[in-house]
Order: C-alpha cells, then sequence, then structure tokens
C-alpha cells in the first residue's frame, strides 16, 4: 500500500550509538572506538550503527552491541534521542543513544580489537566525536540515579564477587570513596546478598569470601513495599 502523503516530507537517517560501561574489578569503564571512516577518521568514537527497516530500535541496539562484544542479554536502555540538524556534519542524522552494563571480563576481545576499540577509565576519557561527550555524560547520570534505586549495578560484577569488589564499584559510579565499614553495613543491612563459602584469595593469603546477588530476595522485598536504597553513604 503506497500512501503519497508520506512521500512529501523529508526522509531522515537513524542511528543508534550504545555507551558501554564496564568494570574491571577496580574502577568504571567505557569502551570506544576509534573511527575508521570520514568525517573525524582516526578520532574517538562510541559504538554506533544505523537502523535498518526490518527491526525495531532496541533489536537494532541489540545488533550493534553484539558486532562490538560478541555479547546478548545484558542489561541495555535506551538514553535519549539526540536530533540538533547539524550534528553530523554528512546527512541529517537522528541519533538514539542507549548505555548497556557489562562485565568486561566476559566480551569477546578480539572483536573488541577488530574494531580498533579501548577501555578508558570514567575519569580519562578523551575528545569524542560529534554529540557523543554529551551522550556519555547523559548515561553517567542516569546510571549514577538507577544505581541508587536498584540493583543495576550488579550487571557490572560476574556472578560471585567479594565485598571490596562491590565497594570499589560504587566508589566508581559515584566518584568517591566509602569508609569500609559503613559501607558493608550498609549493604548487608539490605539482606540481598547471599555469602558463599568460596574464597577470593588473588590478592591476600586470608582471601575474601564471595558472594552473589539474591535476585529473589531482592524481588520478595520490592514486592512487599521495603525501600532499598542502594546509594552509599559517603565516608
Amino acid at each position: 500500500m503506497k500512501i503519497d502523503h508520506y512521500k512529501s516530507h523529508d526522509h531522515l537517517l537513524v542511528a543508534l550509538d550504545c555507551i558501554i560501561f564496564g568494570f574491571d574489578r577496580n574502577e568504571l569503564k567505557l569502551l570506544l572506538i576509534k573511527r575508521d571512516f570520514e568525517p573525524e577518521k582516526g578520532n574517538w568514537s562510541l559504538m554506533g550503527g544505523f537502523l535498518r527497516k526490518d527491526e525495531s530500535l532496541n533489536e537494532s541496539a541489540e545488533r550493534i552491541l553484539n558486532n562490538l562484544t560478541g555479547l546478548r542479554n545484558i542489561y541495555l536502555e535506551q538514553l535519549h534521542a539526540y536530533g540538533e540538524i547539524d550534528r553530523d556534519p554528512v546527512e541529517r542524522t537522528i541519533s538514539v543513544a542507549y548505555y548497556a552494563l557489562i562485565d568486561v571480563h566476559t566480551h569477546d576481545k578480539e572483536l573488541v580489537e577488530q574494531h580498533s576499540a579501548s577501555w578508558f577509565p570514567i575519569n580519562e576519557i578523551p575528545d569524542l566525536i560529534f554529540d557523543h561527550q554529551e551522550m556519555v555524560k547523559a548515561a553517567l547520570k542516569r546510571l549514577r540515579y538507577k544505581a541508587s534505586h536498584q540493583p543495576v549495578g550488579f550487571e557490572l560484577l560476574p556472578e560471585k564477587f567479594t565485598l571490596p569488589e562491590l565497594q570499589k564499584l560504587y566508589e566508581g559510579i559515584y566518584d568517591t570513596r566509602l569508609d569500609k565499614r559503613n559501607f558493608r553495613r550498609r549493604i548487608l543491612s539490605m539482606d540481598v546478598l547471599i555469602k558463599t563459602d568460596e574464597k577470593q584469595k588473588k590478592y591476600s593469603k586470608k582471601g575474601a569470601f564471595l558472594y552473589k546477588f539474591d535476585q529473589d530476595k531482592y524481588t520478595e522485598k520490592v514486592t512487599n513495599g521495603d525501600s532499598l536504597v542502594f546509594k552509599p553513604l559517603r565516608s
């Protein structure tokens, strides 16, 4: 079915840009690629691509993310649409930004190398093309908000983790130092962690117990109306 009314309007390109956050057990990082085509060839960029006519926005974002990391079924959330007239000097392009949270030790390193991609500490991000810097700032703001009310931070960790790693994660997200005793008391008081019998002995002979996030317990508490605040107290 052809409707002439549609033909009288401009047809614009729609791009998807992915802000990919990772955590390497020590600090929060951002995955960037070195652009291999003009304009801005050789400069740092978010991973992006164009929407295909046979896919939804979410499907397109998942495809783009998988092409770079090899991962599927990870935390991916639509952030914002960017539509300034001159944001892309080549052609009028609307970009829909998504942010993703991954464990950096699970992605496909060969794919990352093929895209000339690198991980950067969140406080050492180089200049980015177009409006990508603005996208990163918005994504970090959203992550900080979400991490204070929901357990999204655990998406950046492996299934089993230590409390020092968890503290490092929250320190990275909020860019602040936290008191060890206060942090542990706060996080354990929520009763959503499962302490295992296993220990990580990579950093000390004594080792640190490994924990798991209890999704069932968290869901039960939320269903019962419990108010859980994950944002840690500053030291």
